[in-house]
């Protein structure tokens, strides 16, 4: 992309780890933001967790900057607060309490600095629970998504990090709304997004049934669908494919395509809701005449009735898939050693954000960074001297290499 990106000539200072709060970042950054990561002088502890963890620090930290600072100790506070002092927003996602005793709390930065919108990303909003310890793998236990995902007695995560994502995402869009109030008033705000509150949102629609009627939501693999054939089919040589005619008009195609006939005039079926009532007994026949077909076949004549299809992907798949490839939804990025749990860099292919401004895909600026690649640029650009420099860095204030040609 070529065109000035929307949030062009905003500074954002991050103070945040794990997936969450650099999630936020990585939206703003995306958009355009000059994002500053404060990272302690071992760096975030994202950068080199192992497992599920692995691929934390290099999706969600794209596009930003590295500063390394030691903000137990004063100076590297007044580096911090100097930061803050010209800054468009502040975000933090660590636990309630801590922005108090390092002197970053939203009263004292935006006295410092009354434009200021600062984020903060938390477990719960101000309540009873806000002062218990939240992960995305708690509040879907405690906000039905874990209930909702599972098989009856055995409650079930969702399996991607979906509140952390999601907060930063809500995140970013309290930043987005206040950016815009501040254009009009010159006052910045304080923003909270809270992971209890965002996995709430996501259910709410199964609240809604239960209120409209009366019968509270199943479990996705017992609840009643309201699409009669939606389910994954397992078919010739083992294996699996997603299948669905969710209208009356794609069930007469799908019977005309597969001479289904004697379905077709059954009474019993037809409409949606008739086919819903009737899946005990009309399910199993579809099991067993689509399991005479491979999973390519399917796919190919599901595809050319235009009907709704899906092959069983893993997410390593997704690295070459070809639609992807071809709109430019993967960007090459180059993972730092200190940024891998490999221990060495990484040659990879990066998800873009899900969206097109007139038509092209915010693009993938800068892999995530080394740690604090850039703490020498953004403090002499603070008016720090070489010789100050220079001595918190013996002093251990500031961590970085000695000289930076990140930009």
């Amino acid at each position: 992309m070529t065109k000035q990106l929307p949030l062009e000539g905003i500074r954002v200072v991050e103070f945040t780890h794990m997936v969450m709060g650099p999630t936020c970042g990585m939206v703003l950054a995306d958009l355009g933001a000059e994002v500053i990561k404060i990272e302690p002088l071992g760096g975030d502890n994202t950068r080199k967790l192992i497992g599920s963890g692995a691929g934390f620090f290099p999706m969600f930290n794209r596009n930003k900057k590295s500063i390394a600072v030691n903000v137990k100790e004063a100076r590297g506070r007044e580096v911090v607060l100097k930061l803050l002092s010209g800054a468009d927003v502040f975000s933090e996602n660590f636990k309630s309490g801590t922005m108090n005793k390092l002197g970053f709390d939203y009263p004292t930065v935006s006295a410092i600095n009354p434009g200021l919108i600062y984020v903060s990303h938390k477990g719960f909003l101000p309540g009873p629970y806000d002062k218990r310890t939240a992960l995305d793998e708690v509040v879907q236990m405690m906000g039905g998504l874990a209930y909702m995902t599972g098989p009856e007695g055995r409650p079930l995560r969702a399996g991607a990090s979906v509140n952390d994502i999601m907060g930063g995402l809500f995140g970013a869009i309290g930043v987005l709304a206040s950016l815009q109030e501040r254009a009009r008033t010159g006052r910045g705000k304080e923003v909270v997004s809270a992971l209890f509150e965002n996995n709430v949102f996501l259910v709410a629609q199964h609240m809604m049934q239960y209120a409209v009627t009366g019968q509270p939501a199943a479990p996705m693999p017992s609840r009643i669908s309201a699409w009669a054939v939606y389910d994954v089919f397992a078919v010739r040589d083992g294996e699996q494919v997603f299948l669905a005619a969710v209208s009356d008009t794609q069930w007469a195609l799908l019977c005309q395509e597969f001479e289904f006939g004697d379905l077709f005039d059954d009474k019993r079926l037809l409409t949606n809701n008739d086919r819903v009532k009737a899946r005990e007994w009309m399910m199993p026949i579809l099991r067993e005449r689509f399991a005479l077909y491979s999973a390519s076949e399917l796919r190919q004549r599901f595809e050319k009735m235009g009907l709704p299809y899906a092959p069983i992907t893993r997410p390593q798949d997704l690295l070459d898939d070809p639609h992807l490839l071809h709109t430019g939804g993967l960007a090459p990025v180059t993972i730092p050693a200190d940024a891998s749990s490999a221990g060495r860099s990484v040659e990879t292919r990066a998800a873009l954000l899900p969206i097109a401004l007139d038509g092209e895909r915010l693009p993938l600026r800068e892999g995530p960074p080394s740690l604090g690649a850039h703490t020498q640029a953004i403090l002499a650009e603070l008016s720090y001297s070489q010789d100050e420099i220079d001595s918190m860095l013996s002093d251990g204030v500031i961590g970085g290499c000695a000289t930076s040609d990140a930009t």
